[in-house]
């Protein structure tokens, strides 16, 4: 996903501050998709301001210091629609934990599985932060079409972390019941943290 485009959609929303952008949308909304910094959202909007792509005006403020609201322009409007109608290639997904299974026979089954045990603790809390959000069930009426969009979002995040947890669980069940090897080597690494 481009940083750029998200943020171009985010300003076609509302006019917001670099500020906003980071807690209201990515911290709050994008948090289960999607995270930055807000270096890189400063980064980033310098970039769409050099392009054209959005403006800003900046808000004096008395007791605190002046603040930039962007807003996009015609060209970003029309960069946003672009990039919404093109099709995306499949992204190659940087996930450790399946490069470390890939590589685990050094381990024992009991430090793997302890290592699979810790990330589905962390996969069920991501789960339960994703159904946590506040939207409209597909299966009640939606009436807003931003609220569709991100509910459909929303249930593919919910499916993924399932989906992961399933499998997780399954290889768990796997190398419990493995009894192939019931002692590992001694040059086996069984450190579990």
């Amino acid at each position: 996903m481009s940083l750029a485009h998200a943020i171009l959609g985010f300003l076609l929303q509302a006019k917001r501050t670099g500020y906003d952008l980071k807690t209201s949308c990515f911290d709050r909304c994008m948090t289960y998709l999607w995270s930055a910094d807000q270096a890189q959202i400063y980064r980033t909007l310098d970039k769409l301001v050099e392009q054209g792509w959005i403006t800003y005006k900046v808000e004096i403020q008395c007791d605190r210091p002046n603040r930039k609201v962007y807003s996009v322009t015609e060209a970003g409007k029309a960069e946003l629609t672009q990039w919404l109608q093109s099709p995306q290639p499949i992204p190659t997904v940087r996930d450790p934990l399946p490069i470390q299974l890939f590589f685990a026979a050094h381990l024992s089954n009991e430090a793997t599985i302890h290592l699979l045990e810790r990330q589905l603790a962390a996969r069920r809390d991501k789960l339960a932060e994703c159904e946590q959000i506040e939207l409209p069930t597909l299966s009640n009426p939606i009436h807003n079409r931003e609220q569709l969009m991100q509910r459909l979002v929303l249930e593919l995040a919910i499916r993924k972390e399932q989906t992961y947890i399933d499998w997780l669980k399954t290889a768990i069940e796997v190398l419990t019941q493995d009894a192939l090897n019931p002692s590992p080597p001694a040059a086996i690494l069984d450190t579990p943290a």
